[in-house]
């Protein structure tokens, strides 16, 4: 049975969700082409489990919104999922789920945990989602990164970093916790500055000396990126280096709408976190034949704030 109100939301929904999907037709229509595809980002999905204490965060409003963080990515994956022409690819910028609830391996074998419920929630969208690591997917005081890479290989098949090659087009993740600014036992040890190591930096620009378009999600924003790990070679420099092939860089972490326009070579924003708005997802469009690219709700976007309005209500 439900009352008044809970009846009242239901509805609520199912018309928003009519609205978007009538807005979404009308908007691609107006443009359609065969020569584009769509994808979408979210990020900062904090799922948690029976085991989460609660009352651990850094204030009220973190300690309500972790409580959310389920229903919220649940809401915005029905959301994405509702589109049509469809949505082909989804990309989570790191933070898919908050903490480690035991330093022991095969308890997560043992017990269903926060990686098993956010597993079970991107499940249900229907298109493939490809995950990048953010800092609550490691725990660099307490958990071994190898630990963290053998769970995320186990539950989810997903290596430390990753390129999707799509369209004529790249999409790579970056991890920005396999540097010496994680490693603990390092002197620069600063578990709030990024890096990625030597090897995953010859990597990535192996990737971009193929000179194919380039989306980058990493989970910091650049502006906490160690600019340069060995003499002049880094992240940065290798950005400026490759700034005409790299469409966008997309960044999670601060849980908040940052444009940070071309300060770091190519087009960087961050992005909001679907634990604080269900409507903080970017939905993307790609002109394969023109060679461009449109972020489809950023008009919706509140900058600064955790904050975007429903895609119908644009």
């Amino acid at each position: 049975m439900m009352n008044r109100r809970q009846f009242g939301a239901l509805a609520g929904a199912s018309l928003g969700n009519l609205l978007t999907q009538r807005l979404w037709a009308e908007q691609v229509r107006a443009t359609a082409s065969p020569d584009k595809f769509y994808f979408a980002l979210v990020a900062d999905t904090h799922i948690i489990d029976n085991f989460y204490v609660k009352g651990g965060e850094n204030s009220v409003e973190d300690n309500e919104s972790i409580l959310l963080t389920t229903p919220r990515l649940i809401s915005a994956r029905d959301l994405i999922n509702s589109l049509n022409p469809a949505i082909e690819q989804v990309f989570l910028v790191g933070d898919y789920f908050h903490n480690y609830p035991s330093t022991d391996y095969d308890f997560y074998f043992q017990n269903t945990t926060r990686l098993d419920n956010a597993k079970a929630i991107t499940n249900g969208f229907k298109m493939p989602v490809h995950l990048g690591f953010g800092n609550h997917d490691y725990d660099v005081h307490r958990v071994s990164r190898e630990m963290s890479h053998r769970l995320f290989e186990a539950k989810f098949n997903t290596k430390p970093y990753s390129v999707l090659d799509y369209k004529g087009y790249k999409f790579i993740h970056l991890n920005n916790f396999l540097g010496s600014t994680q490693d603990h036992t390092s002197p620069d040890f600063n578990p709030g500055i990024g890096s990625l190591g030597e090897v995953q930096l010859h990597w990535f620009e192996a990737q971009l000396q193929q000179h194919k378009p380039t989306f980058v999600f990493i989970h910091y924003p650049l502006i906490q990126e160690k600019p340069a790990e060995f003499a002049d070679y880094g992240l940065l420099p290798l950005l400026r280096k490759h700034q005409d092939t790299i469409q966008l860089v997309v960044s999670g972490h601060v849980h908040k709408w940052i444009d940070y326009a071309h300060n770091y070579g190519p087009q960087h924003y961050t992005m909001a976190a679907t634990r604080y708005d269900p409507n903080a997802y970017m939905l993307m469009e790609v002109d394969t034949k023109r060679a461009t690219w449109r972020f489809m709700n950023i008009d919706l976007v509140e900058w600064s704030t955790h904050y975007s309005k429903p895609y119908h209500s644009i």
